[in-house]
């Protein structure tokens, strides 16, 4: 029994419906040694409910980078094409244009904002939104 399945299983005594929370963090600490260091990004919170995600694109456009949410799974992709003029001898290829996915699993209570491309570096906002529905309340025992 490693640690981790100790941890997990007094967590459960504790947290009730968390499992799937639990299932994911195991995925992810499970990946560690397999993340992908391309391409580099940074991940800053700015203040209580703001974060923002940078990522060195350079070389790649707009039309080059894609942004997709789909249920808790942020995905980034980049698809360059290279040089469009004519062919050229490359002396020295230091530049990785090459394509990537980066993906990033999101907490239910984050939402993407916006995303923006400027001098090379793609910005991608997230915002931790609070539901009225979370504060105290007392419940009537019938």
């Amino acid at each position: 029994m490693t640690a981790l399945d100790f941890f997990n299983k007094d967590f459960d005594k504790f947290f009730v419906g968390y499992d799937d929370m639990m299932n994911r963090f195991n995925e992810a600490t499970k990946a560690v040694g397999k993340i992908p260091n391309y391409p580099p990004y940074n991940i800053k919170k700015k203040d209580d409910n703001t974060y923002i995600i940078e990522m060195a694109v350079a070389g790649f456009g707009k039309s080059d980078i894609e942004v997709t949410i789909e249920g808790d799974k942020l995905s980034i992709k980049g698809n360059t094409e290279g040089d469009t003029e004519e062919a050229m001898e490359t002396l020295w290829g230091g530049l990785a244009l090459r394509p990537f996915t980066r993906m990033f699993t999101l907490s239910d209570k984050v939402e993407v904002k916006d995303a923006e491309l400027v001098n090379g570096m793609l910005k991608v906002f997230l915002e931790k939104i609070t539901p009225e529905e979370n504060k105290p309340r007392t419940v009537e025992v019938k």
